[in-house]
This record gives structure tokens, sequence and C-alpha cells, in this order.
């Protein structure tokens, strides 16, 4: 049996580093504005074709020392890394599909696990963008607003989620970015400097969808105290400066990951502390 889930892990690993180097096109793209479809991987520097062997997800860049065939530049450490974490992202999957995942209804079995992993693979994409250059990207963000939306209107459809639990979500997903809106307009008010992006903002709105409510009060505030702990050990360590910015939708993404998984638990511990 250990063996079995061990074969099948490995297999989900490299289908979700195979993925992962697809999203490493669509972040370099994405940048330069080419199409995500159309045209072989190349380069980023010499722009010459990237061969089928050069492309091999993790096991290329460790052959080639993390270099450039042609032209022996560094090839960018965010192409392992984006591949690491989607593969290990399937792997994450399949092992919570039994604990996790545990709607039994019908189509339910099978779309709630996979709406989970589409929405990891986004939010790896979104993240490391953003982290990277500074800059959401509006289609990825706009994918995930849609298929939120439907998930949860399928979910009260079945009889799973509540129709008030909705109201409560749109609810709190207006809050929320009307929270993040409002702070973005203070900032400029005062100083005259954007403290968050546009992007920020419509970033907002389907990370609230997809916590709910109470849980996004969680997820927000988590954002913030991430962000303010990493700002202040970047500013200690002569990294930033006060005046400096740095992306905020990292911090939302990891926010929202933690109220996912332990929100409810964090509530409960707050309010017992009432």
């Amino acid at each position: 049996m250990f063996l079995t889930h061990l074969a099948i892990g490995s297999i989900l690993f490299m289908l979700g580093a195979a993925l992962g180097s697809f999203l490493n096109v669509v972040i370099s793209r994405s940048l330069a504005k080419e199409s995500w479809i159309w045209g072989r991987s190349h380069c980023d520097e010499c722009q010459k074709q990237i061969s089928w062997y050069d492309n091999i997800p993790l096991l290329s860049y460790l052959i080639l020392k993390a270099k450039c065939r042609h032209c022996h530049k560094p090839i960018a450490l965010t192409h392992p890394v984006v591949e690491f974490l989607v593969g290990s992202l399937f792997v994450w999957w399949y092992i919570s599909i039994s604990f996790i995942f545990t709607l039994t209804q019908h189509p339910f079995v099978i779309l709630q696990p996979l709406f989970w992993l589409t929405v990891g693979m986004v939010l790896v994409a979104i993240f490391v963008y953003d982290m990277l250059y500074s800059q959401i990207l509006v289609l990825p963000v706009a994918f995930l607003m849609i298929l939120t939306v439907i998930y949860r209107f399928a979910l009260v459809g079945f009889g799973i989620m509540q129709i008030h639990d909705l109201v409560l979500a749109g609810l709190g997903m207006i809050l929320s970015v009307s929270f993040i809106w409002g702070i973005r307009k203070t900032a400029w008010l005062i100083y005259k400097k954007e403290a968050m992006g546009d992007g920020d903002v419509i970033l907002m709105a389907p990370l609230a969808m997809l916590m709910g409510w109470p849980s996004v009060l969680v997820g927000l505030y988590l954002s913030f105290v991430l962000g303010g702990v990493v700002g202040m050990v970047l500013i200690l360590g002569k990294k930033k400066h006060l005046k400096s910015t740095i992306p905020f939708g990292p911090f939302l993404i990891l926010g929202t990951f933690i109220s996912l998984v332990w929100g409810d638990n964090l509530i409960t511990w707050y309010l017992s502390l009432l």
C-alpha cells in the first residue's frame, strides 16, 4: 500500500511540476506580452529556442547547472521554485483528499478537490508574478473570481451551502475590498503615495469569496501582520527603507491560505479569550 501511494504521489508530483513549467511560461510571457499558447519556449536572454531535453521540469535545471545551454546566462530561480511548488501542491492535494475534501455528494466528490487544486495553481501564478514584478495579473484574478462564484452557487444549488452563508460571503467581500480600497485612498491623500495598487483591491474580491465570513477577517488581519513583519525585517536588514513599497498580493494570498486551513480554529481560540 505504501509503495502504491508513493508511486501515485511521484507521478502526481511530476505532473504538477510539468504544469508548474507551464505556469512559468504564463508568468514570463505575460510580462513580455507574448501568447501563452503559441511559440516554443526560448531563453529570456539570448532568445534561443529551448530543446525538449532542456525543458524537463526540475531535472533540466539541475543538469544545466542553472545556466542556459547556449549563452550560459543564469536561469531564473523562479523556474524550479514554481515547478517544485506546483508539484508539491499536487502531492498535498492527493494526501488531503481523504481528510480535507470531505464532500461525498456527487458531483462534488470530484469537483471539490479539482476546484481547490485549480485555485492553488492560479494563486501560485499570481503570488510569483506579484513577488517578481510587483503587479497583479488581471486575467488569472478574473478567472479565479468567476470560478469561485460558480462553485459557491453550485454548492447552494445542491443544498451543501446555505444561501445566507453565500450572502454573508458576498458582504464580507464588499467590506474587505472597501477596506483595502480605503487604505489605498487614505495613503494617497495623506502621503501622496500609493500604499497598495489596484491589483491588490481586485485580488481581495475572489480571496474573500474563497474564505467566506467570518474567516475573511482572519485572512485580512493575518495579511497585514505578515506584511508588517516582513517589511520590518527588510527595513532592519537595510534591504528597504520606510518609504519603500513591497508587493502586498503575496501576503493576501498567505493570509488566505492560513485562514482556509486554520481560520475556524483561530476564531474559536480568540473567542475563548473573551
